[in-house]
């Protein structure tokens, strides 16, 4: 294992090889292993996604957030093909290296999807289970996610990303899309990113979609959170995911877009230290 730290890009953590690809992951506090998986967002990362609340949530337990395979600085294999069961092996493969056998599950979005599958597929291997915004359900395609998959770099496309994203806009600032849009055009970013998510991306949101009987086959206490106003995931895919998830729970913010952790951070940890101490 290597440590390549830099404080020029904090986006940069330790590396490791998990399922035989480099890994970038941060890894800060100590005790009980909480995993968190990043959204799709274009140009995302683990750090982009959970900076905010990394900290507060390091405070009494061991908080890893890996850049899943085709995302931020994990190395992007030539002939790797995207599928949710290749990123779910990237996963168990990191957690088999870093000799965690049991950790909780905090997954936004696309990471939601990912956490619902490793929890599906390896029950054994995860404790509690946190979905926001998450994708996991059969929904008709929202034109929020439809343009987030779609998209195409240009500082203007990302700029309009990031309104469907934020409830409040405050929050996004005069140079973000520009900081996210240069995130999405480092080599081989946007060629991994479309190669993901192709149309007709209705297929994509099916392929993630667990069956009603999968779902109400899940064992692990399980907290769902959403944003009402949501413009990516609708909030109908949580309350579908509280109705078959059998020892699940759901909270709804509101006013609070696809940006949970960042529009209400303060809220979201204290909601997650609070489920995660039962």
């Amino acid at each position: 294992m290597t440590r390549t730290v830099t404080d020029a890009n904090p986006e940069i953590g330790r590396s490791i090889a998990a399922a035989g690809i480099r890994t970038n992951y941060h890894d800060l506090g100590d005790g009980a292993p909480v995993l968190l998986l990043h959204g799709s967002g274009p140009g995302v990362s683990a750090w982009a996604n959970w900076r905010g609340v990394l900290p507060p949530l390091a405070q009494g337990r061991r908080v890893l957030a890996p850049d899943v395979v085709g995302f931020g600085y994990t190395d992007r294999p030539a002939d790797f093909t995207f599928s949710h069961q290749a990123w779910v092996d990237h996963i168990v493969g990191f957690l088999d290296v870093l000799d965690l056998p049991i950790v909780s599950v905090v997954g936004n979005s696309f990471g939601g999807a990912l956490a619902l599958r490793l929890a599906e597929r390896h029950p054994e291997r995860v404790d509690r289970l946190v979905l926001m915004g998450s994708v996991g359900t059969h929904f008709e395609i929202t034109p929020g996610l439809d343009a987030v998959w779609g998209y195409e770099p240009s500082v203007e496309n990302m700029a309009e990303l990031l309104e469907l994203f934020a409830y409040d806009h405050s929050l996004l600032g005069p140079d973000l899309a520009r900081l996210r849009y240069e995130a999405s055009i480092r080599p081989g970013v946007q060629e991994s990113y479309s190669a993901m998510f192709p149309a007709p991306r209705q297929a994509g949101v099916d392929a993630f979609a667990l069956s009603d009987e999968q779902l109400r086959a899940l064992p692990h206490e399980t907290l769902i959170v959403h944003g009402r106003d949501d413009k990516v995931i609708p909030l109908s895919s949580s309350i579908r995911l509280n109705e078959l998830i059998p020892r699940s729970q759901l909270h709804v913010f509101n006013q609070c877009g696809h940006w949970t952790q960042i529009e209400r951070a303060t809220e979201f940890v204290h909601l997650l230290e609070g489920f995660l101490r039962r």
